[in-house]
């Protein structure tokens, strides 16, 4: 398994970015203003961020839209949020999840996903795995111009 990560200096607590991280999974509209390829997500099972919660997302990826279903597997206050994929996304990409750490002057925000790449599937998904990875860096600019922004 591999995983692909990207990482981001927030001017903020460790806190304040885990609270917001949290808040653009609580409603659609601070999902979308997360990032401008989400379209929507909502709590399918159990309350939300408890571990065994599902939580149900689309986005627009690679210019296609992708129905995703997450479980939480942890959730430790102001540090990270983990989640299992759900079939049939986990076929390729098993988990994934978000930390937070303190740093000096703020906090790293990073998130990351697990992928059973091999070199075939490089070799037919390049395209695919450089356009994930390019929205994981938007999401973590995404959510830094919401912390910053006055």
């Amino acid at each position: 398994m591999e995983a692909v990560k990207d990482s981001i200096a927030i001017s903020a607590h460790a806190e304040i970015v885990y609270n917001t991280l949290i808040r653009t999974f609580s409603s659609e509209n601070n999902y979308r203003a997360w990032h401008g390829s989400h379209v929507t997500c909502r709590w399918i099972k159990g309350k939300p961020f408890e571990k065994g919660s599902v939580l149900y997302a689309e986005e627009m990826l690679h210019g296609k839209p992708h129905k995703m279903k997450f479980m939480v597997t942890k959730n430790e206050l102001n540090k990270c949020l983990e989640m299992k994929v759900l079939f049939p996304v986990s076929l390729v990409c098993p988990r994934g999840g978000f930390t937070v750490e303190p740093s000096s002057g703020g906090a790293i925000f990073t998130a990351v996903l697990y992928f059973r790449f091999t070199r075939l599937f490089r070799k037919f998904a390049g395209g695919r795995v450089r356009d994930i990875m390019a929205h994981m860096k938007e999401e973590g600019e995404g959510l830094k111009r919401i912390i910053e922004s006055p």
